[in-house]
């Protein structure tokens, strides 16, 4: 035989008012009133007990719900927020190298892609002359170059303090070496409003790989490009498939 306590009623001062209440009622029909009715008042009071306590519940469990959808969104927004700053270069916002790697790798799953990898020319000189401040607003100009005149599908990343990576998915060696040439020349015409009036250009290695690549081939083969533009006389933009011939030269 169980023999645990049940668990305590919430409601049994009203559960008893109430059975008392039925009791008087069958027990004094159609004599006299006062214990009827004495039974009944009771049986309201504790009714309108319980309907005072059932409201309080109901506002209390409406905070906690509220409360808790709150606090869920938050954990949301939370998450959200460090899932882009372990992806998000601190300073620009564009991608960071784990995520360009990570993006490189699966869009290599299922398509062709080109890597575009670009390092802004004399960068250490700007620097030294002017201060790191200025160089942050270099690198942010870039920045908005990049996005603002890739293509709508590229990605953007940052790769080192000033290489960058541009991805294109489902683009062709020649039009992304295009594309290239358009950023190049968004660089080299957009003011940065250095101190002394002088021009920011980058240099760029461009790479491309059918599906079934992966982020390291790629990256060493627009790296190596981008070696050959630097040592080119830089501001210019240099394909993979070119440097054989340009070492030769």
């Amino acid at each position: 035989m169980d023999t645990a306590a049940s668990p305590p009623d919430l409601f049994d001062a009203e559960n008893q008012a109430l059975l008392t209440a039925r009791a008087a009622y069958d027990a004094c029909a159609g004599a006299k009133a006062e214990p009827c009715a004495e039974a009944l008042g009771d049986l309201l009071a504790a009714y309108e007990r319980l309907l005072r306590e059932t409201r309080r519940l109901v506002r209390r469990s409406d905070r906690a719900e509220l409360e808790m959808t709150q606090l869920n969104q938050r954990l949301q927004d939370l998450a959200s927020e460090l899932t882009h700053r372990a992806t998000h270069d601190p300073l620009t916002g564009v991608y960071n190298r784990a995520a360009i790697i990570d993006l490189v790798n699966r869009h290599f799953a299922s398509d062709d892609l080109a890597l575009v990898v670009l390092d802004i020319d004399h960068f250490k000189r700007v620097n030294d002359s002017f201060g790191h401040p200025v160089g942050d607003r270099v690198i942010m100009g870039v920045v908005n170059c990049l996005k603002n005149a890739a293509p709508a599908t590229a990605h953007v990343g940052r790769v080192g303090g000033e290489e960058f990576t541009v991805l294109l998915p489902g683009h062709s060696a020649e039009a992304s070496e295009h594309a290239a040439q358009t950023v190049r020349r968004a660089i080299e015409t957009h003011d940065f409003r250095l101190p002394d009036g002088s021009r920011i250009t980058a240099s760029f290695g461009v790479s491309w790989l059918p599906r079934g690549g992966n982020f390291d081939n790629a990256y060493n083969l627009a790296d190596e490009a981008l070696y050959v533009a630097k040592r080119g006389g830089r501001n210019q933009v240099v394909r993979a498939a070119g440097i054989v011939d340009l070492q030769s030269a």
